[in-house]
């Protein structure tokens, strides 16, 4: 089995407790989520995060596919971290770990997602292929939408 990991670490020019009120709302995933994506919640997505809650989306990954997927907030410490852990959806294993820290003038965001591809050696071959710049696709567009919203972190 072999397990993949992608890393990100975005720092803005925001207060720990902002970040915690956007990032903590399951709704404000549309926002930073590209549009082809066709990201939608079709359920669970109403209530502020809790461990327990199961969250349902419907996204257009490749080719406009619309693929299901049911994640379970598993873990929850209030200004520090949640984690996220699909439960049926495009992936074998992807386990979302996120994380916040005050900095100076500001909090860092770090993203750590372990993650295992269906299909054996098939999918092995589309991680570096598909898969990988995808992922780092995707998070690039988070960041770009976050600075825009949120403006970018100088440091003090």
């Amino acid at each position: 089995m072999k397990l993949f990991r992608l890393e990100t670490v975005q720092n803005l020019p925001i207060s720990i407790s902002e970040a915690w009120v956007f990032f903590s709302d399951p709704k404000n995933l549309k926002e930073i989520t590209p549009s082809y994506m066709g990201f939608e919640i079709i359920s669970g997505g109403n209530d502020p995060m809790y461990p327990g809650q199961i969250i349902q989306y419907k996204v257009t990954p490749i080719a406009k596919i619309p693929v299901r997927w049911v994640t379970e907030i598993t873990h929850v410490e209030k200004e520090k971290y949640f984690v996220d852990e699909q439960r049926f959806g495009p992936y074998a294993l992807w386990h979302h770990k996120h994380f916040f820290s005050p900095i100076n003038n500001g909090v860092q965001m770090r993203d750590c997602i372990d993650y295992k591809l269906p299909f054996g050696w098939l999918g092995q071959w589309f991680q570096p292929l598909v898969v990988k710049p995808r992922l780092e696709e995707i998070f690039n567009y988070r960041k770009k939408i976050l600075t825009e919203r949120f403006g970018a972190y100088e440091h003090a």
